[in-house]
């Protein structure tokens, strides 16, 4: 499992670094290329196997080093990054659930991994999670939550600082999200 989880970042850090150089807009220009590395990745496992739901993270994981990698600005990207990979994922008969918590759990920690803001960085990957589902009809209340919970996980196992900037983040920064945080506390 390692080595497909290996395989996969690489391959999504080599195509981001690649569409971000040079590229105006990291934001923007992230979400087509992760799409397709997610894509592409899926098709050439051929089934969903129990490494099902390490593809968006691990898309993430590597997309992410890629633009840390090249000097952009991670908290820039993540957005577009998370998007990609929910669509990706999901439009490949992936569930909207794994899509999301996946992908941003995984952006939250390599925020950390990469001395990110995880708070900022929390904010985007819900964001780019939520937006994603929209855009595909899904159920985005359902994503908010599991987007919420996915960020808050993350950011604990990173720790407690983290986790306190995060969940402070996303009250502000997402709306919705400070509904989420208080049924969460109850």
């Amino acid at each position: 499992m390692f080595q497909f989880v290996s395989r996969v970042a690489n391959s999504a850090k080599s195509t981001v670094t690649a569409t971000v150089q040079g590229a105006s807009d990291v934001g923007s220009s992230t979400v087509g290329a992760v799409k397709n590395v997610t894509v592409e990745t899926i098709r050439e496992t051929g089934e969903f196997v129990s490494e099902a739901m390490d593809v968006p993270a691990s898309v993430v994981k590597g997309s992410l080093e890629g633009v840390a990698e090249i000097g952009s600005s991670v908290v820039g990207a993540v957005k577009g990054v998370v998007n990609g990979a929910v669509e990706g994922f999901m439009e490949e008969g992936g569930s909207q659930g794994d899509a999301v918590q996946s992908s941003v759990g995984q952006a939250v920690h390599s925020a950390g991994e990469l001395n990110a803001t995880v708070g900022d960085t929390a904010v985007s990957s819900v964001n780019g999670a939520v937006e994603a589902v929209s855009n595909l009809g899904g159920d985005t209340t359902q994503a908010l939550q599991d987007g919420v919970n996915a960020a808050l996980n993350a950011a604990q196992d990173v720790g407690d600082e983290a986790a306190d900037e995060v969940r402070e983040s996303l009250r502000s920064g997402v709306e919705g999200a400070q509904d989420v945080i208080d049924s969460l506390n109850k």
